[in-house]
């Protein structure tokens, strides 16, 4: 079924988001770093995968799940829009941990003094 992958991607991507908005994890607490972390990790690890394609590495596999429409040679629409949700997802999940951390360290015992 073309364009399987894509809506997986998007759905999981609007779930992450439901998330990221009732915790305020990531662009909801920040959107401006949160937009330019994802542009830049985005368009970091595209032109990683331009060297990839263009040294033979990666090559566009068969899949009926995939749209069909290619940005460039092996490189399907599909992943910069992968590329974008993974550096998202990335984002969140960092500052959930960090927060829960924060709140471990914040709730132990505190050792008595010694006098």
């Amino acid at each position: 079924m073309p364009g399987l992958y894509l809506l997986a991607l998007l759905v999981s991507a609007t779930g992450i988001a439901a998330l990221d908005a009732r915790f305020r994890l990531a662009f909801w607490a920040a959107p401006g770093r949160t937009a330019g972390a994802i542009v830049l990790g985005t368009a970091f690890f595209v032109a990683w995968d331009a060297v990839g394609i263009a040294t033979g590495v990666f090559v566009k596999g068969d899949s009926p799940a995939l749209l069909g429409i290619d940005l460039a040679p092996h490189l399907p629409l599909e992943e910069p829009v992968f590329l974008a949700f993974l550096c998202y997802l990335a984002l969140v999940v960092d500052a959930a941990a960090r927060r829960r951390v924060t709140r471990r360290r914040d709730q132990a015992p505190r050792p008595a003094e010694a006098p």
